[in-house]
């Protein structure tokens, strides 16, 4: 390196080529590829004594290489910026980065060690950056080592009693356990759930020599005696108007996107997974197109609010502009990671040119969201029409909007019902009328943005958890996606049930949440991080130390696939849960040792040979995919059901 020059240290080569293009020739600017080190991979690496816990931190023969070429780099460096991440993990990374280039340098060539955060690539963050470098804040790294030991300790704690207890190859985690927790629960009130009839009644009416609309019956019918009688008394009925209700209403914008909320929101809208969604996040932030995309914060900088406000005003017309930024209030307790919401960082980029389809889907998302937010109300009516038809009452229920604001950029006016200007006393004309049996629904699985939502509620977990701790739960075979929502296994539920009768604190809502706001104390400066962990080590041990004494084994239910054993002709084929996902084996294993690929049958002919059932199978990175049963001699594969109208053909 040439003397005298800045070294710029960050994570991913991404990230180098995009600060590259706002800093000048006097800066090097080098990639990490992620931690230089961390606790080793094949033990606990943690020294317990006295309260007190030393970590002991590795390196890798890849993480190695990289440490040597940053510190080949280092050498005559004028000043070392670390422009890591803005939150505990970046945090964490500079720290160590820094340890280990202060102990290759001698006293007298030792750099200046500078820390700079920005929370969007732009010219303007990083000029501003530079321009306040501080020192590494350490109460911020000690929150993230305190959260990577505890979560050692329970791991490498519990797994061995797991073994022991259940099967062996187990591993636990102190958050997962929860998130399978919400999930075998959700589970069991879908099994407790009990479905009831009823039925539902629209009848269409006219007012005279105008458009129909629907009224439905407000009444309860519970069976189809009560449905038939209903609909024999309201085919002959008169129908008059008793009641027209208006409600003015002014609707405020959702606030800017959150970690948790933009995960959501590309779950529901897109069907993505939280992990897929950190992904192309992670690279429309690294490219400079938006803010840094790890944060509970929905904060906006005063500069942001400017920008949109008079983008707003020149896109649309000043009415539907604020006179003052919008502000919202942070739902979380206590909001940290980036200080602020992921929005665009030019919004005058309404599409991005040169990127792939779902950065471009992600990015309109986040850039809609950010500009609706700083638009005007939608304003308008809701209208409730009641109606009486002998001794039945009716309803229907519509919105006008007068003023869309922003609904005009979101389009939220999908569920609008158009209704007439009626008056009461007004009669209208019978025009047709229709009855439809329904039976009452058992709660839905939690999909990715449900589960997300339920975590975040609870105060468990934070934005840089929620899309590692879903992929985990998928990864441990505790709970696999059926149709996008998550069910537990047998495997899961087994470890559920021993976990919560014998380490209720370790899967306990309140105890995790509150383990959750002790992390974020010790970022604040408020706690010391070995003191909090002492609270809890202490009784885990005493409860690990009991449990592995007292405690019985635990027998995984096995699902039967109603066939026997091809092998033996006498055990019946149950389906297994092994390290690479589930297969089918005789349940008179060790004696009978036959076993095969898991293929779940569907009951569908094959789309494009009509022969085969189609199966499901998981492959590629855990992904469900759909196939022919005479695979090879048939190739269809479909990533998404088949239905009767899918063509024939692979795909």
């Amino acid at each position: 390196m040439v003397e005298g020059m800045n070294l710029v240290i960050v994570e991913s080569p991404t990230k180098a080529r995009t600060l590259a293009r706002f800093l000048g020739q006097d800066y090097v600017i080098e990639a990490t590829m992620g931690h230089v080190r961390d606790l080793p991979q094949k033990k606990m690496g943690i020294k317990i004594d006295d309260g007190k816990f030393e970590p002991e931190y590795v390196m890798t023969k890849k993480q190695e290489d990289k440490v040597q070429e940053i510190k080949k780099l280092s050498d005559g460096a004028k000043s070392i910026y670390l422009a890591t991440d803005p939150d505990r993990e970046g945090e964490a990374i500079a720290f160590h980065v820094q340890e280990m280039l202060k102990t290759s340098s001698s006293k007298s060539q030792r750099p200046k060690f500078e820390r700079i955060v920005f929370h969007e690539i732009t010219q303007h963050a990083i000029e501003g950056a530079l321009k306040s470098p501080r020192a590494v804040d350490m109460q911020l790294v000690d929150a993230q080592q305190a959260r990577r030991v505890l979560d050692r300790l329970v791991g490498y704690k519990l797994s061995p009693l797991l073994w022991k207890k259940v099967r062996r190859g187990l591993s636990a985690g102190r958050v997962q356990s929860v998130a399978v927790r919400l999930v075998v629960e959700k589970e069991r009130e879908i099994e407790a759930f009990k479905s009831e009839e009823y039925w539902q009644i629209w009848v269409e009416v006219q007012k005279i020599q105008d458009a129909t609309f629907k009224i439905q019956l407000a009444a309860k019918i519970a069976n189809q005696e009560q449905a038939e009688k209903a609909e024999r008394d309201l085919r002959v009925a008169e129908y008059v108007v008793v009641g027209v209700e208006k409600k003015e209403f002014m609707r405020t914008p959702p606030a800017p996107f959150t970690t948790s909320t933009l995960q959501q929101a590309a779950a529901n809208r897109l069907g993505w997974s939280a992990k897929r969604t950190m992904q192309i996040a992670q690279g429309l932030y690294e490219e400079g197109y938006i803010t840094y995309h790890r944060t509970d914060s929905t904060n906006i900088a005063a500069e942001a609010a400017t920008m949109v406000s008079s983008f707003i005003v020149s896109s649309y017309g000043k009415k539907y502009a604020l006179e003052k930024p919008r502000f919202y209030k942070t739902k979380s307790k206590v909001a940290q990671e980036a200080h602020e919401a992921v929005r665009p960082t030019e919004v005058g980029k309404e599409r991005l040119d040169g990127v792939n389809r779902d950065q471009e889907r992600l990015y309109e998302m986040i850039w809609k969201r950010f500009v609706a937010c700083q638009m005007a109300e939608a304003e308008g009516f809701m209208t409730t029409i009641k109606v009486k038809a002998s001794e039945y009452g009716l309803e229907a229920k519509g919105e006008t909007v007068t003023f869309e604001g922003w609904y005009r950029l979101n389009g939220e006016r999908e569920n609008e019902a158009r209704l007439p200007d009626v008056s009461e006393g007004e009669k209208l004309e019978f025009v047709d009328l229709v009855k439809e049996q329904k039976f009452t629904q058992p709660p839905a699985r939690y999909n990715d943005a449900s589960l997300i939502k339920a975590l975040e509620e609870m105060g468990i977990g934070r934005p840089s958890t929620y899309a590692p701790t879903l992929s985990t739960i998928q990864d441990r075979q505790y709970v696999e996606k059926i149709e996008k929502r998550f069910k537990p296994t047998e495997l899961g539920v087994a470890v559920n049930d021993f976990l919560v009768t014998n380490f209720p604190k370790i899967v306990d809502y309140e105890f995790t949440a509150n383990m959750e706001y002790g992390l974020d104390e010790i970022a604040n400066g408020e706690k010391k991080w070995e003191p909090v962990l002492s609270d809890f080590y202490g009784p885990f041990e005493d409860t690990l130390k009991n449990v592995g004494e007292t405690a019985l084994r635990v027998k995984v239910e096995v699902e039967k696939t109603g066939e026997k054993c091809p092998e033996c002709k006498e055990g019946d084929l149950v389906i297994r849960i092994g390290r690479f996902g589930r297969f089918v084996a005789c349940s008179r294993y060790p004696e009978c040792k036959y076993k095969a690929n898991f293929q779940n049958k569907i009951g569908m002919k094959c789309p494009k040979c009509s022969e085969g059932d189609v199966i499901v199978r998981r492959t590629r990175s855990r992904r469900t995919f759909y196939g022919c049963s005479r695979y090879p001699e048939c190739d269809f594969a479909s990533w998404t059901k088949p239905n009767k109208e899918v063509e024939s053909g692979s795909s």
